[in-house]
């Protein structure tokens, strides 16, 4: 992606002033910076996360402990039952036809009994209970429960850093690109002023017969095309400075005070860089935590398969303290599930986390690189350009000496003025890459937040 890191112009340019802006909206990179931080809906967002994934944790340490309970009831209650007395009637009546005459006669006569008789009891009592159950053995489950929220903590934690550097890409751009517009419309305007005296010159010249009515309309064409791309560079200038400024939430527009600089040293060996960022390119750290998680559900799956052993009591607060201890065994003997086949979901899992990893830093290693070569070309092509720099100065000197001694045209010497505006806009551009394939190549480190170092330590600069 595009990044804007250090460079500048240490040669002499035209003088312009620069695109209008607020000088109390004055913004260093720092300060840029410190107000995505605060400001950020994508960052916020990621931060969010990252407290969910912190209290999801911390409310699942001490899963595993023992768990206390009590238990209240009052109630009231009815019960009946209905008997039926026929059995019981006919069953009496048969015994006392069993008996001898003489003594069946002796007896008094039975009463009538009901065909039934209906039992109802009612009462109201209440009762309350302290139950406790502490698991001892669960196979590790909970270890790997709190392991899967420890690794999707880490994940997240990894979401935030990619988050952050990529706010911060996008910062450099929009901030580096607003100094580098401003710097081509200032020399687009300084052109613009120049051809716009040596037009005014060709005038009195044709007037005073000393230049054609084609060189008259060649200088005219000349200016009113400067004066186009003024405009232009203004207005695309004023574009980018309000992109920078929404992306800060700012009021106004900002005028970056942080300038484009280069180094004239070499950066640090490629080896430096690639070992950095296989420690802390934020990708790697999401595929390791990616890799815990389906370990842990590997994990937590073969705990349901194992024995789980747990200790309960009981105490009764209504009955005289009755009380009920134990220790408990769970054995799971068969399930419709099939693990086996689980097992093998969460390997192909890991394996799928090993291959991405490997992937990734082979993909890592390749950006860094390349990166690292286009920061190092664009450095030293800035530093090559410096000789036509040179070479568009001392060609516009001598234009200016020829007008004076009548062996240049006034047209000479616009075009030599327009062709180091093009050197110098052309070398900015260069420098502009510079900063851009620098700030990619912190990306790809994990250390973009280093990149305000980087242009402290730059010795040319654009300011």
């Amino acid at each position: 992606m595009n990044v804007f890191p250090k460079l500048l112009l240490s040669l002499p340019l035209l003088w312009v002033g620069g695109v209008s802006a607020d000088p109390a909206n004055s913004l260093s990179w720092h300060d840029a910076v410190h107000r995505l931080q605060q400001g950020s809906d994508q960052l916020a967002g990621a931060r969010a996360q990252i407290a969910q994934r912190q209290a999801q944790a911390e409310g699942i340490a001490q899963a595993g402990g023992p768990i206390v309970s009590v238990y209240g009831a009052a109630y009231s209650y009815k019960a009946s039952l209905d008997l039926d007395l026929d059995p019981l009637k006919q069953g009496l009546g048969n015994a006392i036809n069993l008996l001898p005459p003489g003594i069946a006669g002796l007896l008094p006569p039975l009463p009538p009994l009901p065909s039934n008789y209906t039992i109802e009891r009612r009462n109201s009592s209440h009762t309350a209970l302290v139950n406790a159950v502490w698991p001892i053995y669960l196979g590790g489950a909970t270890d790997a429960l709190r392991g899967m929220a420890a690794a999707q903590g880490a994940e997240a934690q990894a979401d935030l850093q990619h988050s952050e550097e990529e706010a911060l890409a996008v910062l450099a751009q929009r901030y580096f690109q607003t100094q580098m517009a401003r710097r081509a419309a200032a020399l687009r305007e300084a052109a613009a002023a120049g051809v716009a005296e040596h037009d005014a010159a060709v005038d009195k010249m044709l007037k005073a017969g000393v230049a054609s009515q084609l060189e008259r309309l060649q200088a005219r064409a000349a200016l009113q095309d400067a004066q186009y791309q003024a405009r232009k560079a203004r207005s695309d200038a004023e574009l980018i400075a309000i992109a920078l400024g929404r992306t800060l939430k700012l009021d106004g527009t900002p005028a970056p005070s942080t300038p484009l600089a280069v180094s004239s040293q070499p950066l640090p060996p490629l080896q430096d860089f690639i070992t950095s960022a296989l420690t802390l390119h934020p990708g790697l750290a999401k595929v390791a935590a990616k890799k815990a998680q389906a370990e842990q559900l590997k994990a937590g799956s073969k705990a349901l398969n194992k024995p789980h052993v747990f200790a309960f009591g009981q105490r009764s607060l209504t009955h005289n303290g009755d009380w009920l201890a134990g220790i408990g065994v769970r054995v799971n003997l068969w399930d419709s599930l099939d693990h086996a086949a689980l097992e093998r979901s969460h390997q192909s899992l890991i394996t799928q986390a090993e291959a991405a990893d490997a992937q990734a830093r082979n993909d890592i290693t390749l950006l860094v690189e390349r990166q690292w070569r286009s920061a190092e070309q664009a450095r030293s092509q800035y530093l090559s350009l410096a000789a036509q720099d040179e070479l568009g100065r001392e060609l516009l000197r001598l234009r200016q000496v020829g007008l004076k001694q009548g062996t240049s045209t006034a047209l000479d010497l616009i075009d030599a003025e327009l062709n180091l505006v093009k050197l110098r806009t052309e070398r900015a551009q260069v420098a502009y890459e510079h900063v851009m394939a620098l700030v990619g190549l912190l990306q790809a480190c994990g250390q973009i937040e280093s990149l305000g170092d980087y242009l402290a330590r730059a010795d040319l600069r654009l300011e």
